[in-house]
């Protein structure tokens, strides 16, 4: 593995760290950074979302994240593309109900003006098997 592929896979553990960091504590402008203009999101129950849509759920703490437990996470990187997959426990609030999820993420993610930024995403809800 060349040397620059050990650094791009690096580079995208951390942006992956730190969209979950984001996420967790609602910062809307480090998600801004983190999300490209043209990302979207899959829910577990089918829907999409555009990311001004999700933006505005975590400005507006209409979707709220207090834990984001990563369990899993593996990282795949071509060339400029890359893709995390990961498997987390979530807890927070949606729409003002509580919930609780294991759910298993995929996220497609581009490296452009050095830095990487997710283009789309998907979780599927995971049973608990404890």
């Amino acid at each position: 593995m060349r040397m620059d592929q050990v650094a791009l896979e690096a580079a995208l553990r951390d942006a992956e760290q730190r969209l979950q960091a984001a996420v967790r504590s609602g910062d809307v402008r480090a998600l801004d950074l983190l999300l490209d203009d043209r990302a979207v999101y899959t829910g577990p129950d089918g829907s999409t979302m555009t990311k001004e849509e999700d933006l505005g759920a975590h400005r507006s703490r209409t979707l709220a994240v207090e834990v984001f437990n990563q369990q899993e996470l593996d990282v795949t990187v071509v060339d400029a593309t890359g893709i995390t997959r990961l498997l987390a426990g979530l807890e927070g609030t949606a729409g003002g109900h509580p919930f609780k999820a294991r759910l298993r993420y995929t996220r497609t993610w581009i490296h452009a003006d050095g830095s990487w930024r997710v283009l789309a995403a998907h979780a599927s809800a995971v049973p608990d098997l404890g």
